[in-house]
């Protein structure tokens, strides 16, 4: 499948009307194509000119299996489907210069004081908010970033140079695990499992 450049980039002075193939209807408009014939059902998924064709059968399909969407990687294996953005994270490095920067353990110190920050003013807070902004993306698979992102969001209007040191140290904590994403276990449980102390005591 295939989406035309022409019809993302320039500007239009008149109405474009687009026609679905033969069988293909929307169950909820303006939200996902599909195809349904007795048994099989399809479902076409589309942001921008990335596609993900879904259903309940693979002949039908015939395109194989999903790896890789909107900078998240897609693997499978007999515990499930992982799910992870090891490619965006490195461009992230890449672009800030922290390829090989000394890796870190925790993406944040304890007993901050961020909010309070004081000093030199961040010179280039484009720069900031950009690093930030990629990185907030990356809680698609990477949950434990949360707490930093949230806090780092908070100040993308006047960055000071200790918010900047902050997120350079998220930075080095990617460096460590890159890979790092998320495992949908192959199990009829989909209860969700969080941890709220240190001492590890699931939470259901």
């Amino acid at each position: 499948m295939d989406v035309h450049n022409a019809f993302l980039h320039g500007d239009f002075d008149e109405e474009v009307f687009m026609q679905f193939p033969p069988g293909y209807g929307t169950p909820s408009p303006g939200k996902v194509c599909s195809y349904v014939q007795g048994s099989v059902s399809l479902h076409v998924l589309v942001y921008v000119d990335d596609l993900i064709i879904a259903g309940s059968s693979h002949d039908a399909i015939d395109l194989g299996l999903l790896k890789y969407f909107l900078g998240i990687e897609v693997a499978r294996s007999p515990e499930g489907i992982f799910l992870s953005q090891r490619k965006y994270a490195l461009d992230i490095l890449t672009e800030a210069g922290m390829l090989v920067c000394k890796p870190i353990d925790t993406p944040m110190e304890q007993n901050h004081r961020l909010a309070h920050a004081s000093g030199d003013l961040f010179a280039q807070p484009k720069q900031y908010r950009r690093l930030v902004g990629h990185l907030v993306y990356l809680l698609v698979t990477r949950q434990e970033l949360s707490y930093s992102m949230h806090v780092l969001a908070q100040f993308l209007s006047i960055p000071y140079v200790s918010h900047w040191d902050v997120a350079i140290r998220v930075l080095r904590y990617l460096k460590g695990s890159p890979g790092q994403g998320i495992l949908l276990r192959t199990m009829q449980d989909l209860c969700l499992m969080a941890f709220c102390d240190v001492i590890g005591q699931p939470v259901r």
